[in-house]
């Protein structure tokens, strides 16, 4: 039994259905949507398994799941060293999202990250604290900031709505992830010009310490072969 797990409510799961569905094998939940059940047709030995996509980075790495789709942000924010405890297998071509810095857009002389960690620095002279930076995704910001440079800041951790910390008063800044750019110009925010820190979509990855032993290791073959990827990136 090859263990595969998906996001359990709202489009990422629809399109990962129609993903599969369009590769002949069809996933669909069971029972009600407080229940975290599925079924699978078209792929003997493949267990569907009904996962917040947040956990399914954590599971993976754990090994209680062999394939997991989820967004490549969440797998690199959530696991350290992602690459040496899952591999990437197939990027899915939906979920596109781009994981950015953004400043109030009332700061007409910061555009780049030079100009943010100039201002990081006189923020920190004027106010007496480091300028904050409100985001869900400490690991991807805090490595992208570190390797350009940036300083004189602190992470704020944000689990919604991370666009309205600015207004209300509890960040100066924001790192968050975008499709349209819509909601940050409706709160008066802009994108730094090279502020762009990955550009994230669903993706199946594969766990590099489940267990590929008793029969799963013939169904990823056979699976690779179906959906197009090299099983050998294992």
């Amino acid at each position: 039994m090859l263990k595969l797990g998906i996001p359990s409510k709202g489009r990422l799961m629809e399109q990962t259905f129609d993903w599969f569905g369009a590769r002949g094998i069809t996933l669909r939940r069971t029972g009600s949507d407080r229940e975290y059940a599925g079924a699978v047709e078209g792929a003997e030995g493949l267990e569907l398994v009904l996962l917040s996509a947040g956990e399914i980075p954590r599971e993976l790495a754990a090994g209680r799941i062999h394939l997991g789709v989820t967004g490549s942000d969440l797998v690199r924010d959530k696991l350290a060293d992602w690459d040496r405890q899952v591999a990437e297998l197939a990027p899915m071509g939906f979920g596109h999202a781009d994981l950015i810095i953004a400043v109030p857009a009332s700061w007409p002389d910061v555009d780049t990250l030079d100009d943010l960690d100039a201002a990081a620095a006189a923020f920190r002279r004027t106010h007496g604290h480091r300028l904050r930076i409100a985001t869900k995704y400490h690991r991807l910001v805090r490595n992208f900031l570190t390797e350009n440079g940036v300083a004189d800041y602190q992470l704020v951790d944000s689990q919604g709505a991370t666009e309205g910390t600015v207004k209300n008063l509890t960040a100066e800044a924001i790192a968050d992830i975008t499709s349209t750019g819509e909601t940050l110009r409706a709160n008066h925010l802009k994108i730094l010009t090279d502020g762009l820190i990955h550009q994230s979509q669903a993706t199946l990855y594969a766990a590099r310490s489940a267990d590929w032993r008793n029969g799963a290791r013939p169904i990823l073959t056979d699976l690779s072969q179906r959906l197009g990827f090299n099983p050998n990136a294992l």
